[in-house]
């Protein structure tokens, strides 16, 4: 793969972290003239192929494969740009804005034979494949809870005025979007589509700080917790008949969980010699691409485009803005 990698914020720095384990033949970095020094210096630490300051410039590159990890509200752009360019595309969650934006990146897709990823890290664990194995032990599913709950530095800012991009509805911010986007995935790539959902949010001047999405999927109820204005220790758990499973962290950190019977069977899975939670979804992207894996490819973006419905309608009922072009 090689790869153009958009941005330097926090997600591109945690990539950074495991960047020496993937196996890219290029590697190079979108920044602007104000993060031009910070760019250049990422390049230098990490052994990078080099940085352009122009998107044009890069996209006329010899790289395959683009990497959005943009603010939310210009994924759509930057990634459709890139298709036409007949790059690759693999997105920082959310993938887009609103559902209508993913249909028209499938499309364009389609038409320039290219493939779009969602990186969102949750399906590509290995812990995460091992859980859905051990669904069946704990008979039928009655009751889930998943929650993400992280008070934001930037949520003080909000509250003295200041509407930084993680707290902006126009830029596709919010509790939902930014933290419930992981406890929603985990959600549609465990039990897939829910009948139906319903949003009950902390709206502070138009935008969720914190809130709860309850799904019905008919013979079981699932709560989605996620708040950027409070915080409480994390732990997630999925209730059957004859048992429980407990996840001591947010699903997208998951290194582990415990299976707790109703006989007193008590066990506890855990990725061994585990690696940074970003190396499994680049390793699996890859792969995908290098042997042409539509069917794979194609199951992974339903994914997506259902998480993005649910995640459109969720801010829908809250009169949030989701009229992104």
């Amino acid at each position: 793969m090689k790869i153009g990698i958009l941005g330097t914020g926090m997600i591109v720095k945690a990539l950074m972290k495991t960047i020496d384990r993937l196996d890219f033949s290029r590697a190079v970095v979108l920044g602007t003239k104000e993060t031009e020094e910070e760019t250049a210096r990422m390049c230098r630490e990490h052994g990078l192929d080099g940085y352009f300051l122009d998107y044009d410039e890069l996209l006329e590159s010899n790289v395959d494969t683009i990497y959005v990890a943009l603010p939310n509200h210009l994924h759509a752009d930057f990634a459709k740009k890139a298709l036409l360019h007949g790059k690759h595309v693999i997105i920082e969650k959310p993938i887009t804005s609103n559902a209508r934006q993913l249909r028209d990146l499938m499309e364009t897709a389609r038409e320039h034979g290219r493939m779009i990823f969602e990186a969102m890290n949750i399906h590509y664990l290995p812990i995460f494949g091992q859980l859905k194995e051990h669904l069946p032990d704990l008979g039928p599913i009655k009751i889930v809870s998943f929650n993400y709950s992280q008070y934001s530095s930037r949520y003080d800012a909000f509250k003295r005025g200041e509407v930084l991009a993680a707290f902006d509805p126009k830029r596709a911010g919010g509790a939902l979007m930014d933290l419930n986007v992981y406890n929603i995935h985990a959600a549609v790539g465990l039990f897939g589509r829910p009948e139906k959902i319903r949003y009950e949010a902390n709206v502070e001047r138009d935008i969720d700080t914190s809130g709860i999405m309850t799904m019905d999927y008919g013979t079981f109820k699932l709560v989605s917790i996620g708040a950027k204005d409070c915080k409480a220790p994390v732990r997630c758990t999925i209730q059957g008949t004859d048992g429980c499973i407990v996840i001591a962290k947010p699903v997208n950190q998951m290194d582990s969980f415990e299976l707790i019977l109703n006989d007193g069977t008590v066990r506890e899975y855990r990725t061994e010699h585990a690696k940074h939670r970003l190396y499994y979804e680049f390793m699996e992207f890859q792969k995908i691409m290098e042997t042409e894996d539509w069917e794979r490819h194609d199951r992974m973006l339903e994914i997506s485009l259902a998480a993005e419905e649910i995640l459109e309608e969720g801010r829908r009922q809250n009169g949030i803005f989701t009229d992104f072009q």
